[in-house]
């Protein structure tokens, strides 16, 4: 599932790419997928200019012309991907967007995928995303912000996984983020030391750059089917059950916390 470098790497290519282009026709294979029928959604959107693409937590959004929205979740997964003139790199689709200019892209949704079209008035009110804050490598995501953040009782696997108070940040990078910090993710954010607080930002902001300037994880593809560089082996103890962590040697555990799974070593990460 792809979070939040993955979704940075596909936002800023598409931005690249799709900026002032306009769209001449939409083909939808699911209408499940949109937030209307088919024939008012492509009533709506034909003949729009993208005016830029950008990211709010997972989720990407496009500002076009004549005060309107495109809002995309990739789901559980999918493969979002570009192609020039007549060529169409995916056999299988559930919406394709056509430009003026004959290039156009593919939306392949994995699991419970949405495209949403709003207007501008009704953005603020969008429930999936009116209420996303900010993410980690937002340049106003300061220390004194995630220490407002770290002030709740709930776990603090769960409060970085809320997206309601850091966006985009899902159940594949917190297991190595929570371990370089030494946390279990049961410890409670109110229990947590300034010093932890400190370091915890810190990796977090890191680790999240790292994935990022490696263009996501290695079974993502961005926008022109290229997998990412963030392969298993930069896993420190995430998804290694039964392996040696490589800090003490412990063997790495498998856990429940709540409603997911984690990964940690009984030994670094104490609750």
């Amino acid at each position: 599932m792809a979070e939040l470098p993955e979704i940075m790497v596909l936002s800023r290519q598409m931005n690249d790419e799709l900026k002032s282009k306009g769209i001449k026709s939409v083909d939808v294979i699911q209408e499940k997928c949109l937030n209307m029928d088919v024939g008012s959604f492509k009533e709506r959107i034909t003949g729009k200019t993208i005016k830029k693409v950008y990211n709010k937590g997972k989720w990407i959004f496009f500002e076009l012309t004549d005060s309107y929205h495109l809002l995309l979740n990739l789901g559980m997964g999918a493969d979002i991907l570009y192609h020039n003139l007549d060529e169409c790199s995916a056999e299988e689709y559930q919406c394709r967007f056509n430009f003026t200019d004959n290039s156009g892209f593919t939306c392949k949704f994995w699991w419970f995928g949405h495209i949403d079209l709003v207007s501008d008035k009704e953005l603020s009110e969008h429930k999936a995303t009116q209420d996303i804050a900010i993410s980690p490598l937002d340049s106003n995501f300061t220390l004194d912000y995630f220490k407002k953040v770290c002030s709740g009782r709930a776990m603090i696997k769960n409060i970085i996984l809320n997206q309601k108070k850091i966006g985009g940040i899902g159940n594949v990078y917190i297991h190595d983020i929570l371990f370089k910090s030494k946390l279990h993710p049961k410890k409670t954010a109110n229990s947590l030391e300034p010093s932890q607080i400190n370091d915890l930002f810190q990796i977090m902001v890191e680790n999240l750059k790292y994935s990022l300037d490696k263009k996501g994880l290695a079974y993502e593809k961005d926008f022109y089917g290229k997998n990412g560089e963030f392969s298993k082996d930069y896993f420190l103890v995430a998804y290694k059950e039964g392996e040696k962590c490589p800090d003490c040697g412990k063997i790495i555990e498998k856990i429940k916390t709540g409603s997911t799974s984690s990964y940690i070593c009984p030994e670094c990460q104490k609750l």
